[in-house]
This record gives structure tokens, C-alpha cells and sequence, in this order.
């Protein structure tokens, strides 16, 4: 028997091995013996890491998270998918898509106001940074969304928009935000905030998307350029100008829709960083932006210290509208 043979031939027995394992504790879990089957699943998952079988151990960990959420046991399936994360973790797994899409199913089952689902999501982001970021990976970013976005949490979706690269999904979402839970007086002022975060973010394409897709999309909204409200004048002309890059025309644009950038203090504070971004704007001189708006700043851009990274965003609310 070949290397290749021998390599596939193990693989099928451990294979065979797991299912029936997962057998015995699933006809465990249908009899109700919900603790006894959770300890089972402990042992069993710090077994397979000690003989360094981690894609075993994350399979069952997995599938019998799953099985937990089914029957509404919330505690031990919470327990189970932390367990799946020690196990990316400690065995180094790359990051993919089909991984990303089993963290964000388990994500999706738990209960939204448990405090193991705060601390599996800011774990899950710091794994899916993979070393390339701080911020966590878009895919990740943009199921999550998702989620949030059915269980109608709009702000908290939002902000997982934000650092997803689905700019027509924030529209598409911020369409239905805007119509359920916002005045109409502030229709453009959803699409502004995101608009200029996006922005902030050094992500134009989806500053843009976000814009065209919300405004053709809002009941609202009128047929544009030029459209009724100034202020999604004043986003138009923006993202021109950021393809441009001069500071006159910028500058001219700011000077000129000052009453409808009062409207919001942080429109100013976030065109501050734009300037800096796109147009060769000197930083201030003060140390840094102060208070509350400091640290919401800080939160969107990932201009925090090292050491806090992925974490302090988890902990930072999205910016409210209100």
C-alpha cells in the first residue's frame, strides 16, 4: 500500500470513528441527558486536541453545537462553539469561507442577548483577522450583518456593514432603518453617516455603492443628481472630489453646506480625517480627537493602540443617529 493509500485509508477510519461517536451522543442529547452529553463532548474535544486531530475535534464540536441549539440548549451549544474557536486557534487553521460560514451559523442560533454571544463574536473576529488586520475579515463582517440585520438589531448591523465590503447590502439595510425607525427629516442623514464612515475607512467603493443604491432605492428620495435635500447634494459632490483630490474644491464644498453639516457634530469631525485622507490635510495639533467623539473615532477607524486592537471594537457601540 502506497503513502497516499495509507494516508487515505486513515483518514476514512478516523472519519468512521467520529460518526459513531457523534451516533452515541446524539441518541445521548435525545434522551435528555443534556449534561452528561455536554461533559462527553469536553472530553472528547480536549482528547482529540491532545492527539492533535484539531479538524476532528472542530467537526464535532460544530455539529454538536448544532445539535445543543436544536433542543434549546443554549448554555452547552454556547460552550461547544467557544470550543470550536479554541480550536482555529491552537491548530493555526487558515481562514476560509466555509469556516467563516460555521461561525457565523453558530452566531446566528444563539441567544442575541446572552453575553457568550458578545464574547464568541469578538473572539471570532480577532481569529478572522488572520494576522492581515485588526479590523477582522469582511466575509465574516458582512454575515454577521446579515444576522443582525433579520433580528432587526439595524445599528449593530451597521456597524458590521461598515467593515464588510457589501456596500449595497448597508443601502439595502439602511433603506429599511430609515423607513421603520427614522423620522423623514432625516432621511439623508442615515446615508451621510455612512457615507462619510465609509470614507473614513478608506473605502470609497463602498462609500459610493452606499450612496447610489440608497438613494435610488429610498421611497423617500427623489430621482438624483441634484436631489431636494442638500446634504445628499453635498455627499455627491464629495465622493467627485475624492476621485480629484484637490483641497480647494474640498475645502470650497465644506464651506459652503456648513448649515446642513451642523446638523450632526461628528459630520465635521469625520470630514477633518476625509481632509487628512484624501486631500493632504494636515493633522491637528492637539494629541488627538477628545471625549466621547475621540473614542468613537478611535473605534471606527482602528486608530487605537495595538494591544486593544479587535477587542475595543467589539466593546464600542456603533454610532447612534439620534
Amino acid at each position: 500500500m502506497s503513502e497516499q493509500e495509507s494516508l487515505k485509508s486513515s483518514s476514512a477510519r478516523n472519519r468512521g470513528g467520529v460518526q459513531r461517536v457523534e451516533g452515541k451522543l446524539r441518541a445521548s442529547v435525545e434522551r435528555g441527558d443534556y449534561y452528561e452529553a455536554h461533559q462527553m463532548y469536553r472530553t472528547l474535544f480536549f482528547r482529540y486536541m491532545s492527539q492533535a486531530k484539531h479538524a476532528e475535534a472542530r467537526e464535532l464540536m460544530y455539529n454538536g453545537a448544532l445539535l445543543f441549539f436544536s433542543y434549546n440548549q443554549q448554555n452547552s451549544a454556547a460552550d461547544l462553539s467557544m470550543l470550536v474557536l479554541e480550536s482555529l486557534e491552537k491548530s493555526g487553521a487558515k481562514v476560509d469561507d466555509e469556516t467563516l460560514e460555521h461561525l457565523a451559523k453558530l452566531f446566528s442560533l444563539m441567544d442575541p442577548n446572552s453575553p457568550e454571544r458578545v464574547a464568541f463574536v469578538s473572539r471570532a473576529i480577532k481569529w478572522s483577522s488572520g494576522g492581515s488586520g485588526k479590523l477582522g475579515h469582511p466575509k465574516l463582517h458582512q454575515l454577521l450583518a446579515l444576522t443582525l440585520w433579520k433580528e432587526q438589531n439595524y445599528s449593530e448591523s451597521r456597524y458590521h456593514f461598515l467593515h464588510s465590503s457589501d456596500g449595497e447590502g448597508c443601502a439595502q439595510m439602511l433603506v429599511e432603518y430609515s423607513s421603520a425607525r427614522g423620522f423623514h427629516g432625516e432621511v439623508d442623514m442615515f446615508v451621510a453617516q455612512a457615507v462619510l464612515q465609509f470614507l473614513c475607512l478608506k473605502n470609497k467603493t463602498s462609500a459610493l455603492v452606499v450612496f447610489t443604491t440608497y438613494t435610488q432605492k429610498h421611497p423617500s428620495i427623489e430621482k438624483g443628481p441634484p436631489f431636494v435635500q442638500p446634504l445628499l447634494n453635498f455627499l455627491w459632490f464629495l465622493l467627485l472630489a475624492v476621485d480629484g483630490g484637490k483641497l480647494t474644491v474640498f475645502t470650497v464644498l465644506c464651506e459652503q453646506y456648513q448649515p446642513s453639516l451642523k446638523r450632526d457634530p461628528m459630520y465635521n469631525e469625520y470630514l477633518d480625517r476625509i481632509g487628512q485622507l484624501f486631500f493632504g490635510v494636515p493633522p491637528k495639533q492637539s494629541s488627538s480627537y477628545g471625549g466621547l467623539l475621540g473614542n468613537l473615532l478611535n473605534s471606527l477607524m482602528g486608530s487605537g493602540e495595538e494591544e486593544e486592537g479587535e477587542e475595543a471594537q467589539e466593546d464600542s457601540s456603533p454610532i447612534e443617529l439620534d
